[in-house]
Formats: C-alpha cells, structure tokens, sequence
C-alpha cells in the first residue's frame, strides 16, 4: 500500500462504515473493536485470560506555508499485541504479561519540505520505520497490589512521564524527555531492557523507581532495520537510565487528576555542546568534545478534568514542563500545555483540543555554532538556534464508531527549531485510526 493512498482509504473506510444502509446497533458503535467479538470466541479467550489488540494508525500532512517546499507526506504504524493474565491461566497470582510488535512506515513532512521543525509534525514518524518489538514485560503484584513490578522490554515512556497522545505534533504527544533527549530516554516503539517498581504510598499516590539500559544502537535506524523485531540484548551498553518519579491522583469534586514529578540521571553522560576534551572551546580549539560521565533532568506533568462527568463529557487540562542537561541535550527543555474537550456538540465519542507549546534550543550549543562560524567563514555554516521553537495545533476528532476516529488538524510553528531565521511553516493534517 502506498504512503499517498493510505489516509485516502482510511478515511474511505470511515465513511463507508458510517454510512452503511444496513443497520448498525449502538452495542455495535460503541464496540471499541472493529471486528467485533469473532462469534463470541474473543469474549472467551479474554474470561479465560488472553486479550489482543490490533490497531492502524496513519497520520497525513500538507505544508500549506513555510519551509522550502509545499509537499504532503504521510506516515504510519501497525500494531499487533497480545495481553495475557497469566492468574486465569496458570493461577499466578498478580501476574500478566505483555508482547506487542510495531510496524512503522512513511515519510518525514518536516523533513522533505525542508521546514527545519525540532519536533516530529507527524509524531508517528521515525525510528527506523521497520519493525520493532515494542513490548516483552512480564507484571507481578505483590503485597496485595502495593508493590507493582515490572521486567523486560518495555518503552521507558510507557513507564515515566506524561503518556497522552491526542495531537499530531510531537510537542504535545508522549513523554517529553523521549522527545527532546532520545539519545537515551526511548519512546515508543523502541524498548530497551529494564525494570520498574511501582509502589503504593496511600490511597492515591506512589513512588515509582526505573533501571533501564542505554545503548546506542537501539537508535541506529540501520541497526533497527535488521535487529529491531528481534528478542536480543545488543552489545556496547552504556551504562543506565534511572528515572524516578512520585504520582498523586487526586479527585477534585469527583473529577479524576493525574499529577507527576520526576526526575533522571543517564550514567552514559554524553559529548559535550561547547567543551573539547581539555576543556576549551571546541569551536575555536578543536579537537575532542569533553565526554561527560552523567546527564539528567526533571519533568512536572498534570492531567486534570475541570467539568463535566467523571472520566466522560467535559474539559481537560493538561500542561508539561521539561528540563534536560544544558551541557549535553541538543533540546534542553519543552513546555506545553492544552485542552481537549470530550462529547463536544452532544456526541460522546467526539472530541476536540487546543495546545500550544515551545522547545527550548541549547543556548550552549548556539554559542558554538557562532564561534565555529566565525572561525570557519569558508565552510557550510551550523545553524545556531538558541531560542524557541513555538507550536499550536487545534483538532477535531470525528468518531462514527468507536473503533475508528478521523482527526483533522492544523499546526502553526513558528521558529522552527529554535532559529530565528527559518520561515514559520503552517500544517495541516489528518490523522486516522481503527482499533481491530
């Protein structure tokens, strides 16, 4: 299936299943498969503890301004997972596990249209664009569920930070250390070895604790073309991401809030943006950059229904405030924050949002790039960025059933990776999905 066909067909199969001339009972709508409940056997492999999810998602874009060229790509993801509760299965008591695969596909707007943007406009976008094992984990409670424990291949975002992905630009998709330091904090789909433990300190709050690995041929696109799909442990470990994190979920008259404070240390460090290895300008003096032992930062993210009927119809606010290491993170720090409005217009499987958002460029790395320029007049220039890279998008998301949801959008970004002197891009894109 060609990238240009796809949101094409996928929105064909959305209006055709809305508009079939047979009748579709509500039991039916409000399924959240589209394939329904396979003559009863999914129902009966879910009560005797085996699950599946199959899902497509594809996410279109056109630049309608900006940039150097006006091009529409589209990208997109397969799914396949299975989910099984080994207590029905075997008895084991407080114990599920997880394996899911990924198949990722497409094209890269920001990228072929030159716009120069430091996060994804089709968040879907990346890593290798092959397949991956996305999940490998086995979950086991104990202490009657206070201690939840998690071990093998798992996205670090999956398990830290903010996990919303209502909007198409990636500022406002995910944990936000996975988007500005990648190096080593990895979204999904790519999921190193670790392991978490989760543990209940009242009724509505915890305290969570991560050991996951850093290797740098999980980022590799070349490395994921051929090793990705694979149940492996790559060679050349790095050393460890640690993050850690407290939970409170409070609920304000009823209505369910999500509060996190976390913070990391990557023992694998990383080159410094402005020092060589004896510590002067590298710009100016060459050489090696100064390899750094440790990086971290800190994130603060809240998810907080303001009105309306609890986990149902109404406004929710969420806002995400990230900090990585000045010396190491190319991307320093993001901010973002929005609404998204469930049930809008009396259709309670509809929903729109707003969100602005900026990424902060490395001042660091800024100061570089103007002293390398200046000693380097003949030689192409590096971008010196330094600022911010501002984004608002606005959706509507159209659910004729509950199975599938169509999602146009349109994304303003203005100084595209924190320069200045590119041109503001305006997007606009669509984004559709089915749950199998």
């Amino acid at each position: 299936m060609s990238t240009g066909t796809t949101p094409i067909l996928g929105i064909a199969l959305a209006l055709a299943i809305g508009g079939l001339p047979i009748p579709v009972h509500a039991a039916d709508a409000d399924s959240p498969v589209l394939s329904g409940d396979w003559g009863g056997t999914r129902t009966r492999l879910e009560q005797d503890g085996i699950a599946f999810q199959l899902g497509w998602t594809n996410e279109a874009a056109h630049n309608a301004s900006g940039g150097e060229r006006h091009l529409t790509r589209s990208a997109g993801q397969f799914v396949l997972g299975t989910t099984l509760d080994l207590e029905r299965l075997w008895n084991w008591r407080g114990a599920s596990f997880q394996a899911t695969v990924s198949k990722r596909y497409g094209e890269n707007l920001g990228a072929d249209a030159g716009i120069g943007a430091s996060q994804l406009l089709q968040e879907i976008y990346g890593r290798g664009q092959t397949w991956w094992l996305t999940r490998f984990s086995l979950d086991q409670e104990l202490w009657d569920g206070r201690l939840a424990l998690r071990i093998g291949k798992s996205p670090v975002g999956a398990d830290f930070g903010y996990d919303g992905c209502a909007f198409q630009n990636l500022t406002f998709c995910g944990a936000p250390p996975g988007n500005i330091e990648g190096r080593y904090w990895l979204n999904w789909p790519i999921a190193p070895w670790g392991l978490r433990a989760r543990l209940a300190t009242g009724d509505r709050t915890y305290l969570q604790l991560g050991v996951y690995q850093v290797n740098s041929r999980y980022t590799d696109d070349r490395w994921a073309r051929r090793n990705g799909w694979k149940l492996d442990n790559p060679g050349g470990t790095e050393g460890a991401l640690v993050p850690v994190e407290f939970g409170w979920m409070p609920r304000p008259r009823g209505l369910p809030g999500t509060y996190k404070l976390g913070a990391w240390i990557n023992t694998g460090g990383g080159p410094d943006l402005y020092l060589n290895s004896e510590r002067l300008p590298l710009a100016g003096a060459g050489g090696e950059p100064l390899q750094r032992n440790n990086s971290y930062g800190g994130y603060l993210s809240i998810v907080q229904q303001l009105a309306g009927e609890a986990d149902g119809k109404g406004p929710q606010l969420f806002f995400n405030l990230t900090k990585a290491d000045r010396a190491t993170a190319r991307f320093d720090g993001q901010l973002a924050v929005g609404l998204i409005y469930q049930g809008i217009f009396d259709r309670p499987r509809d929903s729109a949002g707003i969100a602005f958002g900026a990424t902060e460029s490395s001042s660091l790395y800024a100061r570089h790039a103007r002293a390398w320029n200046a000693a380097h007049p003949g030689s192409e220039p590096l971008v010196p960025a330094g600022g911010y890279e501002k984004v608002v998008e606005v959706f509507y998301a159209w659910s004729p059933l509950a199975s599938i949801r169509v999602q146009p959008s349109l994304q303003y970004v203005a100084d595209p990776g924190g320069a200045g002197e590119r041109h503001n891009a305006l997007v606009l894109g669509l984004r559709t999905s089915v749950a199998f």
